[in-house]
């Protein structure tokens, strides 16, 4: 646990350049709080603890303005850069090394039973307010533009999505145009 908590605590000082000193980070980065605050949740929900890691889920929403669900299963050195507004749901998953930033949702859509949150891959970046619903994939280096809205579409690996509804415009570093395939629900994570 402490060497996670020390790769989220590099993440911050490598990707925010507001980030001055260690000292400062760790006492008042408030997303990082909200990550190392779901760690233990997520830690204690793994040994079936009924109540106290969906209360620590509160006391860091009401603390940090990060909604986690304890029962999402979040990747090394995640970043998450102002924290204020983002939610991730109860079955979202999320590669290492990725980077999301304020407002974003990683919901459900109330349709779906199991798997109802998106799959990140690793390296993935979230911009500012980008909504992502339903049991979708994001590929790995995948970059979802802010704003940008994926609904039950997948986003293939290596490709940058802008848009409602979110389209790709670069894929494989080379500029396209191009509709998001429908999503592949109950495939293995990307």
């Amino acid at each position: 646990m402490l060497r996670l908590f020390r790769e989220d605590l590099r993440a911050v000082l490598q990707n925010d350049a507001a980030a001055r000193s260690t000292v400062e980070t760790v006492l008042a980065h408030s997303p990082l709080h909200a990550i190392w605050i779901y760690r233990i949740a997520h830690a204690l929900y793994a040994l079936g603890l009924p109540w106290l890691p969906r209360l620590l889920s509160a006391f860091a929403r009401f603390g940090t303005g990060v909604e986690i669900h304890p029962a999402a299963r979040i990747g090394r050195r995640f970043f998450i850069d102002h924290g204020t507004g983002v939610v991730i749901g109860e079955t979202a998953e999320i590669g290492d090394d990725c980077v999301m930033f304020h407002n974003v949702t990683l919901g459900g859509t109330g349709k779906h039973e199991g798997k109802r949150h998106p799959t990140l891959g690793d390296s993935v970046f979230v911009g500012t307010g980008a909504t992502l619903l339903g049991p979708i994939r994001v590929g790995r280096g995948a970059r979802i533009g802010a704003g940008a809205f994926i609904h039950m579409r997948d986003v293939p690996a290596e490709t940058t999505v802008v848009g409602v509804p979110a389209r790709i415009v670069k894929q494989d570093g080379t500029r396209v145009d191009a509709e998001l395939p429908r999503a592949a629900a109950g495939e293995t994570a990307p």
